[in-house]
């Protein structure tokens, strides 16, 4: 089939085939909204209830959990995306000492880091390759 068959529709151009039609909606989800629901529960009473040790829940974690309370086996992806379509999001937890002192920190800061800091670079000629030597 050439180009000029098709765009002078000769007995080479295109014919009108089958209009494409939907063959329906898409898979029903594997977890309705009522189960979703008593598993947001036990989301929400922690990883300690459910025996692991720290208050983390990994996709891993939920992924075991669906299994346990619905019998429904996602993939560690099919996880993520069922928790982002019920407006779960990623979220790491600020990694700071128990024993953190706020004001021996702020103290630090104010006191310590600016001798500790390196100085800037003094303004001059210069290239912005480190491994060119400058311009004279």
């Amino acid at each position: 089939m050439s180009a000029q068959s098709n765009a002078g529709g000769g007995t080479g151009g295109l014919t009108a085939g089958p209009v494409l039609r939907s063959s329906g909606p898409a898979k029903s989800p594997k977890v309705s909204p009522q189960e979703f629901a008593g598993l947001e529960e036990e989301l929400l009473r922690g990883t300690v209830v459910h025996g692991w040790p720290n208050a983390r829940w990994t996709l891993s974690r939920v992924q075991a959990l669906l299994v346990e309370k619905l019998g429904v086996l996602l993939s560690v992806r099919g996880v993520w995306e069922l928790l982002r379509r019920h407006g779960w999001s990623c979220q790491q937890p600020a990694r700071r000492a128990v024993e953190r002192d706020e004001a021996a920190v702020a103290g630090w800061v104010k006191e310590t880091w600016p001798s500790a800091k390196p100085s800037r670079r003094r303004a001059g000629p210069g290239s912005s390759l480190r491994t060119k030597p400058p311009s004279r």
